[in-house]
Order: structure tokens, then sequence, then C-alpha cells
């Protein structure tokens, strides 16, 4: 269990920083970022604004949550309430019609839909099983030989959330 969670904890954690930092690498990235979060018109502009810059602050605590041993369940909790709201305020776009391109991890054309919702669920339950291994792992003492294995998994994870949109154009087209 001490493998899965160090897995599901640094699996967020990446995937949580490469969406900060596809957020905030330049003022034209935030401002696309924040636009696409406005034009849903889930709330009024000011508010949606104020969620869009809310949202990475949340992405970020995350991060730092799970980055801190003492820490970790709070991060689990952060970062499976923040995958929480995030499907939701997709849901809401697309029951309403609404559509935007998924700026989750900076540039991108694909518009928001139902592989979003899907992938955003997936890692609110690895947030939930990354919990529930905390949980039973207790004092266990970890080998660095599976560490190195939950932190490849961890990164291959990551690698397939973050290029998600281009692997579904891929195989798709």
């Amino acid at each position: 269990m001490l493998f899965l969670m160090i897995m599901c904890r640094a699996l967020l954690a990446a995937v949580f920083a490469v969406a900060i930092a596809g957020k905030v690498r330049g003022r034209s990235a935030h401002s696309e970022y924040v636009s696409s979060i406005v034009v849903l018109k889930i709330l009024p502009r000011t508010v949606s604004t104020m969620a869009a810059h809310a949202l990475v602050a949340a992405e970020a605590a995350s991060v730092v949550l799970l980055a801190l041993p003492w820490t970790v369940p709070l991060g689990f909790a952060v970062a499976v309430g923040t995958l929480a709201a995030l499907t939701g305020g997709i849901l809401v776009a697309l029951r309403r019609g609404r559509q935007a391109p998924c700026r989750c991890f900076g540039a991108s054309v694909t518009p928001l839909g139902r592989p979003h919702v899907i992938r955003n669920l997936v890692l609110a339950a690895c947030g939930g099983t990354g919990l529930a291994a905390w949980a039973a792992a207790g004092t266990a003492t970890a080998h660095p030989a599976g560490v190195a294995l939950a932190l490849v998994a961890a990164a291959v994870g990551a690698l397939l959330v973050v290029r998600l949109d281009d692997l579904l154009e891929l195989f798709t087209a």
C-alpha cells in the first residue's frame, strides 16, 4: 500500500505542477486560461476571474501539501476537492451547451468535453485511493526500488494525463 500511495501522491503532484506551469508560464498564457473560464459563463465575469485564480491556488496548495510528508492526507483531500470543482464546472458548461478550449495544461484548442470529465474523475479516484493507501500504509518502510518503480509509474501516468488531448486526437483522427 505504501508504494501505491507514493505513486498516487507523485502522479497528482506532477499533474497539478504541469497544470500550474502551463497556466502561469507567461502573461498571455495566464490571460488565455482566465478567459477560457470566463467564456464558459458558469459564474458572473468577476467571480469567474476570481475562481480561475482560486483554482490555480488550489492546484499549488495540492502540490505543496502532497510534497510535505506531514500534510499528505490534506494534500489528497485538497486535490480531490479541486478535481471535483473542475469536473463540476465542466459538467455545468457542457449541460448549458458552452464550450471553451481546455486550458488545463496551457495552450490547447481542444474544447472541454466528456474526456476531460473522465480524466478528472480518474484523477479524483487516484486521490481517494492514495488517501486510503496512506491510511493503510501506517509506518511501513519504503524500499528504494519500490519507490523508484512507483515514481516511474507516476511519471508515465502524468505524461498520459497531460498529453490526453493529443493522444485522443491521434487515435480518433
